[in-house]
Parts: C-alpha cells; sequence; structure tokens
C-alpha cells in the first residue's frame, strides 16, 4: 500500500466511533471532516440567502403590479407603513432562518440540503434520542459563535471607514469569533459548542450496500422455526419495518461475533421495539430469523426501487 492510502486509512481510523441507539445496537460511524460540515454550511447559507432574495424581488414586482394606481400605491407609501413591510420582512427572515434548519433536522433525515449534498447528518451522542431541544440549542448557538460577531464585525468595519470610533469592541469581538471558528480543532469529534451543549455530532452517512448473506450457524431451521425450542418466527411487513440497511449489517456483525449476552440484550431491545414476547431459551434463533426475513424484505424492496438506508429512513 502507498504512503498515500496508509495515511487516508488512518486518517479515516481516527474519525471512526461507534454509536449506540436506544435500541442497545451498536453502529459503527464516521465522524464527518471540518471540511464537509463548513462546506454544508456555506450551501445552507446560499440557499436561504438566495430563497429569501428572491421571495423579495417576487414580492415587489407583485406590488409593484397590483397597488400601482391605487390609493395603496407603494411609491405613496408613508414612513410608518415603510416601517410595517420592514418588520413584517424581519419576522420571515427569522422564520425562514431558524425554522430551515429547524425542520430539517428535525426530521428523519437529520440533516439539511447542504449536509445531504456532502453527506453527512446530525446524531445524538451517547444512547439519547436526537429531540427537539438539542437541535434547537444547537442551531441557536451556531449564531452565537458565528453569525452574530460576524455581523456585529461587517457593522464596526463599515462605521469605522466612516470615522465612527469603535474601541476595542472590534477586536473582542475578533477574539470571540476566531475562539469559536477554531473550537473544533481542539477536540477529537470536531465538535463545536453548540455540539459540546446540545450534546450532538455530525457524522458520515455514505451509501452502502447489502452486505453479503449470512451464513447462519443452524440455530433456525428453513422456516423460521428453532431446532432448540421449536417456536416459529415469522415476522410481518409493520415489524420488519422498523430497520433498515444499517441495523441489518450491525445485527449480522453481531451474530457473526457477539458473545450470547450481548445477543440476549439485542433481542430483548427487538422484541421490546416490535412488541414480542416470544421468551427466552433460543435468542439466536429468534435473531436469524430476524435477520434472514429482514434482508428478504429489503432485498425485495430494492428490486422496486424502494431502499431504507437505517431506521430513520
Amino acid at each position: 500500500m502507498s504512503a498515500r492510502g496508509k495515511a487516508g486509512t488512518t486518517r479515516e481510523d481516527k474519525r471512526a466511533r461507534t454509536l449506540v441507539t436506544p435500541e442497545g445496537l451498536a453502529l459503527p460511524i464516521t465522524i464527518a471532516p471540518r471540511a464537509s460540515r463548513a462546506g454544508a454550511l456555506i450551501i445552507d447559507v446560499m440557499i436561504i440567502v438566495f430563497g429569501l432574495v428572491v421571495f423579495r424581488l417576487l414580492m415587489s414586482w407583485i406590488a409593484q403590479g397590483l397597488l400601482a394606481g391605487t390609493m395603496l400605491d407603494p411609491d405613496q407609501l408613508s414612513g410608518g407603513a415603510l416601517e410595517f413591510l420592514g418588520i413584517v420582512y424581519v419576522l420571515i427572515v427569522f422564520a425562514t432562518w431558524y425554522g430551515y434548519f429547524l425542520v430539517q433536522e428535525l426530521g428523519p433525515r437529520g440533516a439539511t440540503l447542504g449536509k445531504r449534498m456532502v453527506g453527512i447528518r446530525i446524531a445524538a451522542r451517547g444512547q439519547a434520542r436526537l429531540t427537539p431541544e438539542a437541535v434547537i440549542a444547537r442551531n441557536l448557538l451556531r449564531d452565537i459563535e458565528i453569525f452574530y460577531p460576524l455581523i456585529t464585525l461587517l457593522i464596526l468595519t463599515v462605521a469605522a471607514q466612516t470615522g465612527e470610533p469603535v474601541g476595542a469592541l472590534g477586536w473582542v469581538l475578533a477574539g470571540w469569533f476566531l475562539l469559536f471558528l477554531l473550537f473544533p480543532f481542539f477536540n477529537r469529534d470536531a465538535l463545536r459548542a453548540g455540539d459540546v451543549v446540545a450534546g450532538t455530532w455530525v457524522v458520515e452517512r455514505p451509501r452502502t450496500k447489502l452486505a453479503s448473506v449470512l451464513s447462519v450457524q443452524g440455530a433456525v431451521a428453513a422456516e423460521g422455526a428453532s431446532e432448540v425450542t421449536g417456536a416459529r418466527y415469522q415476522f410481518g411487513d409493520a415489524e420488519l419495518s422498523i430497520y433498515g440497511e444499517r441495523e441489518l449489517q450491525t445485527l449480522e456483525r453481531m451474530l457473526r461475533d457477539a458473545p450470547d449476552e450481548a445477543l440476549h440484550a439485542v433481542h430483548a431491545t427487538i422484541c421490546r421495539k416490535i412488541g414480542w414476547d416470544p421468551g427466552a431459551g433460543d435468542e439466536r434463533a429468534f435473531l436469524e430469523a430476524f435477520y434472514g426475513q429482514l434482508r428478504a424484505k429489503l432485498e425485495a424492496d430494492l428490486r422496486f426501487g424502494k431502499r431504507k438506508a437505517d431506521k430513520f429512513s
């Protein structure tokens, strides 16, 4: 292997982590590169700014066409009316800015358009679920970390050019901006301050293929019946639809390598998730039957153009 390939492998290994889901499944993940996060944010800001500019121009064009020549002629509006329209537009900007991030990151994909374009998403650290409170906190703090000081610095720069005294405030804001801008470079998970407070991290979301078929160890017979207890395991579409390809691969790795204690925990988690109570005694047979039927369903869906990458899809 070339030195370049070894370096690339080392960087991937440094970003490799394990995420334990609330269901008890251990999923291998990769921390998103800092460059990808910056690129996603730039794309999202460009989308928002472009959308707001187009909206303003469109509304202005419609207003000119509808109101020109009437008592509400835009060219004859009073100062108070113009101030009111300005306040309405500021509220629209506020709702668009925060709604864009919150609505998309609270969705099943956990990612904005920019994040989806570069192949990353947000996730909760630890075994907690990604909550609305966490998403709101990380987005509010991003403005305090980056955008508020940046906008204030631009205003102070313009003021200084017109001869206004700005004092040491500019240096304080510049230090504030640089501190939080460089914060992700000083921790191994590339977390910004908002991620630390909200308990989140940003991870890669690669498109994966189904792994090779697991050769089970014979604990389950051909039709889903346990050779140990005689119990028959047949799962419906609703029960199999709770998981996707990523969880299938995790379950496969556990069936290959995990000790019995870990299989018991996964068995209990899946049973609780799908509302089953098959009892104990042959957890491996249950998991092998679930694995085989889940795989068959995912492969059948793929043939019809339906893909379920993970439980969030």
